[in-house]
């Protein structure tokens, strides 16, 4: 893994920028602060949304306010509220988010979570 050092420093999320990114209904708004190799975001879905794709990519995700359901592709459904997590690694699940009354997270990726394939 090619990655640098991060030296402390705190983040107030009040001061970074929020991105605006249109599901298949509702929207997600997007903090994002970009490390090499290490992306930490703070998202809102709001009310009804639904992700207009099915992600491939590795997530830490923490619901700090309202609640969600992570949706496999092979039909399974998980329900999270505050203070629930999910993990999982590049490529070994697709998963869409959707929310009924709105939901907050913190999402950490990077290339720590890709996949580890045996040779």
């Amino acid at each position: 893994m090619d990655s640098e050092n991060i030296p402390f420093q705190t983040i107030n999320w009040e001061n970074v920028p929020k991105t605006e990114h249109t599901g298949t209904t509702g929207t997600a708004y997007w903090q994002t602060i970009q490390f090499k190799g290490l992306r930490v975001r703070v998202v809102e879905y709001s009310k009804g949304y639904l992700a207009d794709h099915w992600c491939q990519k590795g997530h830490i995700v923490y619901c700090l306010e309202g609640s969600f359901t992570t949706e496999l592709q092979n039909g399974e459904s998980f329900y999270l509220t505050r203070g629930m997590s999910y993990i999982v690694s590049d490529e070994l699940s697709s998963h869409r988010s959707v929310t009924e009354n709105g939901v907050k997270l913190l999402i950490i990726d990077g290339d720590f979570l890709a996949s580890q394939h045996n040779s």
